[in-house]
């Protein structure tokens, strides 16, 4: 693997590369506690949940355990893709009807104790140990552990949403004190120690899955949501379970990418790179007008299927197959004008047949395990379980209240998610290509599919894929404006308005809009691993020589 030709494009940093291991995520911290679980004997999955702990003291602003998790797991020796659904459901006893008569019929508050759906990292967390791990899960969770009874300085732009976390949520929700210093959020550099969070990842780690789910803090949860006017139970708590799911992927150029499937919007980038693939994108400059209204418009088109068809599979399945055919995406393609934008774009009917945190890890095998864990908007609700020293998500503000729409609420339902983790394989050998997403709401699918093309089309190594600046379709819907990063021409930005579409220049910190990714490649030749990670936050790739 070569990228001599691809140098050409100035990186922010160059890519990290080792063969004994790889971690990458959006804490050096957590990177490195990820890299402790190889050092110990541990494998990806190891490693990602390490990280994904340590994730959970260093930058509480995005994710933990009172949020959910995703997980795709690649075994390099049988060159399979397993699918991990780590996200909770909504409480037996929240219907349409209560939320009707308590006069939230119109839509629920964005942080009201009603969103909180149950939360799934923790069994997640456990289940991936279980099931593809080789330590034990409290040997995984000492480093977090220790970061958390220890303390550790906060990073600056982890303490910039800290500190807007605090302004929404942490200063009005129940027990959200636990998570400032005298009311405050912590500065830059500051240390801080999270006690409740270590007696409650202490719990996990010596009694499992359980000690979560059936004991003293579902307890804390369950009576700290009904404090805040819910109605989530210790039964809703108890009877939670992940669920191993069948991956979804689409071939791409030579390349299959892989997502989860539905209640995750990981579907929606395969549909636009379904699209995308009838068109010749290497001949076509990568910031330039052309290449970026096609790939717009593709996102358009795939979310104005997904925003219908992604919802809980248990009730309300997806026709997969169908919307993933190639034949659907050619129908779908010729409906792309290539000089306007198309704004009203509106979902298919395929015919039958018959804020949030990112992290990878690669161990020296060839085995990935491509992770994602959040509490949705930022500190979800703000709600701390008292004593326990973690925000409780809420997940469930992404359900329709449109007793017709497939993502209706309705107990014991997931809903829909927006949090996905991507891998990529050799389509010819099934060999690990590539382990990578980008979180950050909406902006999910919109990162893997632009990632992606940086990636395959364009051979970029990966530092420089996440580097290139991205667009962003703010709401996630057929019609939204369009974001564009600072470091797209000014005269591509000014085409596109031409063109129809809405747009918007975004600079400074606006920058993380665009998501926060990670990507390690492995040379299948070689087994060399090259990391990157994105410059939108306060991250790095690390690796074992």
């Amino acid at each position: 693997m070569h990228y001599d030709a691809v140098m050409a494009f100035h990186s922010r940093r160059s890519p990290v590369v080792g063969r004994g291991g790889m971690t990458a995520t959006s804490q050096p911290l957590a990177a490195a506690a990820g890299l402790a679980a190889l050092r110990a004997g541990g494998n990806a999955a190891d490693a990602a949940v390490a990280t994904a702990a340590a994730l959970n003291v260093t930058e509480p602003t995005s994710t933990g355990i009172g949020g959910d998790c995703f997980a795709l797991f690649y075994d390099a020796k049988t060159r399979r893709v397993t699918a991990l659904n780590g996200s909770g459901r909504a409480p037996q006893g929240l219907t349409l009807e209560l939320l009707k008569k308590q006069g939230f019929g119109g839509g629920l508050p964005p942080y009201h104790a009603h969103t909180v759906t149950v939360p799934g990292a923790a069994a997640g967390w456990h289940d991936l140990v279980e099931r593809h791990g080789r330590l034990a899960l409290a040997e995984v969770l000492a480093p977090a552990i220790r970061l958390a009874e220890e303390g550790y300085p906060v990073a600056p732009v982890t303490a910039y949403y800290w500190g807007r976390g605090a302004e929404a949520q942490l200063r009005q929700a129940a027990n959200g004190d636990e998570l400032l210093i005298d009311g405050r959020a912590p500065r830059p550099g500051e240390a801080f120690r999270n006690p409740g969070l270590a007696r409650a990842l202490r719990a996990l780690a010596e009694g499992g899955k359980a000690a979560y789910y059936q004991g003293e803090i579902a307890e804390a949860i369950a009576a700290v949501i009904r404090e805040a006017g819910g109605v989530m139970s210790a039964a809703d708590l108890a009877a939670h379970v992940s669920t191993w799911d069948e991956p979804i992927s689409v071939a791409y150029r030579d390349f299959r990418v892989w997502e989860c499937p539905p209640n995750g919007q990981g579907l929606a980038a395969l549909l636009a790179l379904n699209v995308l693939e009838g068109f010749d994108l290497r001949g076509k400059e990568a910031l330039g007008i052309e290449r970026l209204h096609l790939m717009i418009e593709a996102m358009r088109l795939a979310f104005a299927d997904t925003r219908w068809f992604v919802a809980d599979p248990a009730t309300n399945p997806a026709p997969l197959a169908d919307l993933l055919a190639k034949g659907y995406a050619a129908e779908r393609r010729a409906l792309i004008n290539p000089r306007r934008a198309t704004l009203d774009q509106t979902r298919g009917t395929p015919t039958g047949s018959s804020d949030t945190v990112y992290l990878t890890a690669v161990d020296a095998e060839g085995n990935a395990c491509s992770f994602i864990n959040s509490n949705y908007y930022g500190f979800g609700t703000g709600i701390v379980p008292k004593g326990w020293g973690f925000t409780l998500q809420n997940r469930g503000y992404g359900f329709s209240l449109d007793a017709q729409h497939p993502n209706a609420l309705a107990p014991g339902k997931r809903p829909y998610h927006t949090i996905i983790p991507a891998l990529i394989t050799h389509e010819d050998s099934g060999d690990l290509f590539a382990s990578y997403g980008v979180m950050g709401g909406f902006m999910q699918p919109q990162g893997h599919m632009q990632v992606a093309v940086g990636l395959i089309d364009d051979r970029l190594d990966p530092q420089a894929a996440l580097d290139r600046p991205r667009f962003c379709i703010d709401d996630g819907t057929a019609g939204g404006a369009v974001a564009l990063e600072e470091g797209i021409p000014v005269e591509t930005m000014s085409a596109l308005a031409q063109m129809g579409h809405p747009v918007r220049p975004a600079s400074g910190m606006a920058r993380t809009l665009f998501g926060r990714g990670q990507v390690i490649l492995r040379d299948r030749e070689t087994g060399v691993l090259w990391g990157g990670s994105d410059p939108r936050a306060d991250g790095c790739a690390m690796a074992e020589s």
